[in-house]
């Protein structure tokens, strides 16, 4: 029923033109259709259903996540409902995860997490924003980069180091004190720059404090990863079936191009790939729904980041070059693919950073 509703939407609910309407355009996305999405359930998909979220797991996710990337749609889905709900679902503020997350499910809600300030790393402790305590409340300086949904986003969970450690603050977007400076992306989408000077932060808006901040940012950031795999399954999906429907109407010699030997070896090359990634995001969401250790799950999340990443870029590129002279062109979909891919591939570490945490945490978990 879900798939279905999902393949209903991407045919229904939105379409290529919508996406070139929006592009490089702020916020980049309707808040018509995210409300549609809140209405499918969608925003409430891995929320606990004690905060009004069905309470499902990383399979279904995984399902609207690939459904909803093969259209291209521009909302953002993973950034918010998975990367920004996620750490705060695992806040251990009641009241306020309970205020957050059920206007997060009910679509009037688009949180974002700042949390990286340097590029290459993962590290989630890599932190130099403080939060100092001011009066009833605390004061954060600093600086936060490639925010995802940052665009359009109404607050922040903004990590900050504390006297006692790292800890989450919900900062909602038009607090004093805190500016936001967008940089646009190769698919027409942006990531934001958040600078806070000297922005108070009252007590009660503290998501998760020193004793769970690091280990609900991480759990929120080895989520994100498969279901950003998941995404780029939806992408490299669509381009694939596009170039293999190409190959069957484009004529030469009088011959359809598929029953060429050259190209038909290609697509059976491409198909492998999308098999294998569809075979490891299958055992990587089997093994976050089972609840694994955390190690674990932080190792299949690079492992599902690496392999995905990797073959959608190969596939969205070999789109291009099957499609010969028109793939080039602004105006055919495959070079909206290949753009959404390269985004996808660098976002959160590319490949080449995720095979090494991979063998990282393999090792370490060997021993």
């Amino acid at each position: 029923m879900l798939r279905d509703s999902v393949t209903d939407f991407v045919k229904r609910g939105t379409d290529i033109k919508r996406v070139r309407r929006l592009r490089d355009t702020q916020p980049g996305f309707e808040r018509s259709v995210w409300q549609q999405m809140a209405e499918f359930g969608w925003l409430g998909i891995l929320v606990p259903e004690q905060y009004g979220g069905l309470g499902l797991g990383c399979t279904e996710m995984a399902i609207v996540a690939a459904g909803t990337a093969s259209a291209l749609t521009p909302e953002p889905l993973t950034a918010a409902a998975v990367l920004a709900g996620g750490a705060i679902a695992r806040g251990d503020n009641e009241a306020l995860k309970r205020e957050l997350l059920e206007a997060l499910v009910a679509g009037a809600l688009i949180p974002a997490l700042a949390w990286q300030e340097r590029a290459g790393s993962l590290d989630t402790a890599a932190v130099t924003t403080r939060a100092e305590p001011f009066e009833a409340a605390f004061k954060l300086n600093g600086s936060k980069n490639f925010v995802a949904g940052a665009a359009g986003a109404d607050g922040f969970a903004v990590s900050a180091q504390t006297r006692d450690g790292l800890a989450l603050y919900w900062v909602p977007a038009d607090t004093s004190g805190v500016t936001l400076e967008l940089q646009p992306l190769a698919d027409g989408r942006f990531t934001g720059v958040v600078k806070m000077s000297d922005v108070i932060v009252p007590k009660d808006r503290v998501i998760a404090s020193p004793a769970c901040a690091a280990a609900a940012l991480q759990a929120a950031l080895d989520t994100t990863l498969v279901m950003a795999g998941a995404e780029m399954s939806g992408v490299m999906g669509r381009a694939l079936d596009m170039s293999i429907d190409y190959m069957k109407t484009r004529v030469q010699f009088g011959k359809p191009i598929g029953s060429f030997q050259a190209l038909a070896h290609r697509a059976v090359d491409l198909h492998i790939q999308r098999e294998l990634s569809s075979a490891v995001l299958d055992d990587a969401v089997a093994l976050f729904d089972a609840a694994a250790a955390p190690a674990r799950l932080s190792a299949m999340a690079s492992r599902v980041k690496a392999r995905c990443s990797e073959a959608g870029l190969r596939i969205t590129r070999e789109a291009i070059q099957i499609h010969g002279a028109i793939g080039f062109t602004d105006e055919y979909d495959a070079g909206l693919y290949l753009k959404r891919a390269m985004t996808l591939s660098a976002w959160l570490g590319n490949a080449a950073l995720h095979r090494r945490r991979y063998a990282e945490l393999a090792a370490a978990d060997a021993e």
